[in-house]
């Protein structure tokens, strides 16, 4: 016989009781949530968000309201903030740099092109600074200005000239002596040498005159084509005297309407400081070239009687081209003063070369401690790395002429910076504010008579 089991709840019974007492305990909390979130709820005591009459059920579109505080999160850098500082200064300037060296380099360019326009105007410029004091002094004794500039150029150009034709005639009138000379030294020079510790064998001495011979037999070719191109040379350099010389006139008759017409090119805010530079550049440029005309005069008068005394043949014209060799500061004195020792020691020996130096030695010595700061000043003095490197680069760029004007530009530029700097530091307190503290009491506005006192007085 079967016993019949008591009768036990169902497991289904027993899961629907958890999930209903699991609704309410997930109702209560989401009441209590909500009513921390509105205290001030209705008047009726219903919880806001929920359905009157349904405690149990779930609120309705319950948004949770936003934290006081801000997330932790770190804002993302700029890129510009992972570099350096020193690199991004380093960037800057680089930059910068690059297009000024573009800049010169274009500059560079166009000045190669027409090279002999510009060392034509540049060697006019400076013909004119010797020769407008002239036209001045002229003018204030009451001669028309178209006078005193004819007479000016004409009297300078024929002196220029007469220099020129001096040195040419000194020259040829001394060639055959020279040649002789020059003659009697190589073979005093060969006897030397065959005599002499070094052991050179006549042979030998034969072997090198030889190869000089072949060489030159060899490149008769160059030497034509070189000679052609002397010919062109001396066409250019009669083209660039004609436009040195027209340059002038009008520089001299109408230099300030020229003057007038460049500062119209630069922009009306920079006229103010360029119209102020012109002058101090032009007065610069005009001390530079009247003393060094000074200077070279006494180099070339001293050194000239000194080889003269002591023999040497050609003085008066290597005291003309130690003259001319002057305008070229340090480089020229040094090329000069060599070649009027190898003069010295092929015609009359090495003792001869030795005091040449001395007097070459002794005069540049008075020329770089007394004349130069007393006829130039500390105004057009220029540094001498500086005047080496300007020399070396205008010589590099535009052959002797580039090396004559490259220091007067230097000097130029030195003092048109100088002028430009300082006239920037005084627009700059022109443009700030007010006086401040005891600069306030002089330039304080000062209350007219009649005026009635304000407050603060």
């Amino acid at each position: 016989m079967s016993q019949k089991q008591p009768d036990r709840p169902g497991f289904s019974g027993w899961l629907a009781a958890f999930a209903g007492r699991l609704g309410e305990r997930r109702a209560e909390a989401d009441a209590d949530r909500a009513a921390s979130a509105d205290p001030a709820g209705g008047a009726d005591g219903d919880v806001a968000g929920h359905v009157p009459g349904d405690a149990g059920q779930r609120p309705v579109d319950h948004v949770p309201a936003p934290p006081d505080y801000a997330p932790a999160v770190a804002a993302p850098r700029a890129p510009v903030e992972a570099v350096p500082w020193g690199v991004r200064v380093a960037a800057e300037v680089g930059w910068r740099l690059l297009v000024l060296a573009a800049a010169l380099y274009v500059l560079m360019r166009v000045i190669s092109a027409v090279e002999l326009v510009v060392l034509s105007f540049v060697a006019a410029l400076l013909i004119t600074a010797l020769l407008q004091p002239t036209v001045s002094r002229l003018k204030r004794a009451g001669v028309p200005r178209g006078l005193a500039t004819a007479l000016t150029f004409i009297g300078g150009f024929v002196v220029m000239g007469l220099v020129g034709w001096f040195v040419v005639w000194q020259v040829m009138e001394n060639t055959d002596t020279l040649s002789s000379r020059l003659q009697d030294g190589v073979i005093e020079l060969k006897k030397s040498l065959l005599n002499s510790p070094l052991h050179v064998t006549e042979a030998q001495l034969n072997q090198i005159t030889k190869n000089l011979n072949n060489a030159i037999g060899t490149n008769a070719d160059q030497i034509t084509s070189a000679g052609l191109q002397g010919v062109t040379v001396v066409i250019e350099m009669f083209t660039g005297m004609f436009l040195a010389m027209f340059s002038t006139l009008f520089l001299l008759y109408d230099g300030r309407n020229v003057w007038n017409w460049v500062l119209k090119l630069f922009p009306r805010e920079a006229r103010e400081g360029i119209a102020g530079a012109g002058p101090r550049a032009w007065r610069t440029l005009t001390l530079y070239v009247r003393g060094t005309v000074v200077v070279a005069f006494i180099d070339a008068v001293c050194i000239g009687v000194g080889i003269y005394l002591l023999g040497v043949p050609m003085a008066v014209p290597l005291a003309v081209v130690i003259f001319l060799g002057a305008f070229i500061p340090l480089v020229g004195a040094v090329v000069t003063g060599a070649l009027a020792m190898i003069v010295a020691l092929v015609t009359n020996g090495p003792f001869t070369m030795l005091m040449v130096l001395l007097v070459v030695l002794a005069v540049q010595q008075i020329e770089g401690h007394v004349l130069q700061p007393f006829i130039l000043g500390r105004a057009v003095r220029v540094h001498p790395l500086a005047v080496v490197l300007s020399v070396t680069a205008g010589s590099l760029i535009g052959s002797i002429g580039g090396a004559v004007v490259a220091v007067p530009l230097v000097a130029v530029a030195n003092t048109v910076v100088g002028y430009l700097r300082a006239h920037g530091r005084e627009a700059a307190l022109r443009r700030s504010h007010g006086p401040h503290g005891t600069t306030a009491v002089v330039t304080a506005p000062v209350r007219a008579p009649g005026e009635p006192l304000t407050a603060e007085e």
